[in-house]
């Protein structure tokens, strides 16, 4: 029998994955670009410093299966690698949230002097086109499919990657439209370049953006339900609630009454002093107009 432990980190957060079978991978996944498109900048550490694991996956077990013990993460059986990836993210989301760090289904750019934060919110419907075209006009990137903002509302870190172009075995998605199709219609053939924007930077104003090619251009200052709704469906965005991971096998349910109400209590604190705009346009080009008038 043979085990391969790592540990992945996120800033402060960490957690540890014990592989265990007859044979054992060279390392749990063979790249991390989905790990730092979905949790913006994860590093595989070099040694393992933690006691318990996080995650465990025991290759030879019988029956297919995966279950959360309240702390633990546990898969038997014969597992592709993209359901372990999806449940890594989950795991390191909720110890990154333990830390103080909240991941927020967003994409984020420094323009004209504000940290502007475009929201995924409940139909994720313009985030990275809104920050392509943000930055074509001379913004810097904060980030693109996921912001990092701490409890004060700063902006610490963001994924730098706009599309992830191949899926991992097992989460392939014929019913999904190739990701940078949209940017070839609103852009061209040739994407915009930009420069980054590394430095933590306070949230200056959230847009939550809905472009449809049907859509005249409508800006309406949210209320903090609206806001709070908005905000919410961002942050729970990590737990796969609604996920299937295989066949017959649902992610497991690891939040909790108490987490969830830990997660209300930050939106209401990271909404209450901050504008939120639902924007809807046609293209990218017109939301932005429409951002630029209410900075």
């Amino acid at each position: 029998m043979a085990m391969l432990t790592e540990e992945m980190s996120a800033s402060t957060a960490r957690i540890r994955i014990d592989v265990i079978g007859s044979e054992v991978p060279e390392h749990v996944l063979q790249n991390m670009d989905f790990m730092n498109y979905r949790l913006a900048d994860v590093q595989l550490e070099s040694e393992s410093i933690l006691s318990e694991p996080d995650l465990v996956w025991d290759r030879d077990a019988g029956d297919k299966s995966v279950t959360w013990d309240g702390r633990t993460m546990r898969f038997d059986g014969d597992w592709a690698e993209g359901p372990i990836q999806k449940a890594i993210v989950t795991v390191l989301a909720l110890r990154m949230e333990a830390e103080g760090l909240h991941p927020f289904h967003s994409s984020a750019v420094r323009y004209k002097g504000k940290t502007v934060l475009f929201l995924g919110g409940e139909s994720n419907h313009g985030k990275s086109m809104c920050q392509i075209e943000a930055c074509r006009r001379g913004g810097k990137l904060v980030s693109t499919e996921t912001t990092v903002i701490d409890e004060s509302g700063t902006a610490v870190m963001g994924s730098k990657t706009v599309f992830i172009k191949s899926r991992a075995k097992g989460t392939e998605r014929a019913d999904k439209a190739a990701p940078e199709r949209g940017a070839q219609i609103f852009f061209g053939d040739e994407m915009p370049t930009w420069e980054d924007h590394d430095e933590p930077s306070n949230v200056d104003v959230v847009i939550v953006p809905a472009i449809d090619g049907n859509f005249d251009a409508t800006t309406a200052l949210l209320g903090q339900f609206e806001a709070q709704f908005q905000n919410f469906h961002s942050l729970q965005n990590y737990f796969l609630t609604n996920e299937l991971l295989a066949p017959g096998h649902t992610m497991p349910l690891t939040d909790t009454e108490a987490l969830r109400m830990a997660r209300a209590d930050f939106t209401e604190r990271f909404c209450g002093p901050r504008p939120f705009y639902m924007i809807r346009a046609a293209n990218p080009q017109v939301l932005m107009d429409e951002v630029d008038k209410v900075l």
